[in-house]
């Protein structure tokens, strides 16, 4: 018999997945439960028009993170941070200074956790910064680290 999931369920499938399992199991089981419906005509066209909504919602997001890539690709941000003699910093540069100064310059709202930095920024100088924007979409940044103001 086959059903849709109405909830994940486990060892059989995650929520909206028509899966095929023994008669006994969905009658007995599953849809006293309320963990599966019947799979109807009507249902599974429901499912397939949710999957090409996610699709198409999937394909926006990559399009518009391939767009924010471009138009980062190559910039740079540059950081006011305090230092002592010699060009040492007191404390670091984190991501999260990072992210924040790309969010102040560019008007984009970035995570934190987006920002990989190859090294602690310790000193002085420019820094290379990669932002994982989605999946397999990402853009190289120059973080310029200078003296703030005394």
């Amino acid at each position: 018999m086959k059903v849709i999931l109405e909830q994940d369920v486990p060892r059989l499938g995650k929520k909206g997945e028509v899966v095929d399992v023994n008669d006994g199991y969905a009658r007995n089981f599953l849809l006293p439960r309320r963990l599966a419906r019947a799979a109807t005509a009507g249902g599974l066209k429901e499912v397939e028009a949710r999957k090409e909504q996610a699709a198409r919602k999937e394909a926006r997001a990559r399009a518009e993170a391939r767009d924010l890539a471009r138009r980062l690709d190559g910039c740079t941000v540059t950081i006011r941070a305090r230092a002592g003699e010699g060009g040492r910093l007191f404390g670091s540069v984190t991501n999260q200074d990072v992210a924040a100064a790309v969010a102040e310059e560019f008007r984009v709202n970035l995570d934190k956790r987006r920002v990989e930095l190859k090294e602690p920024i310790k000193a002085l100088g420019s820094y290379s910064a990669t932002l994982h924007l989605y999946t397999e979409v990402t853009a190289e940044i120059t973080v310029k680290v200078e003296a703030a103001p005394e």
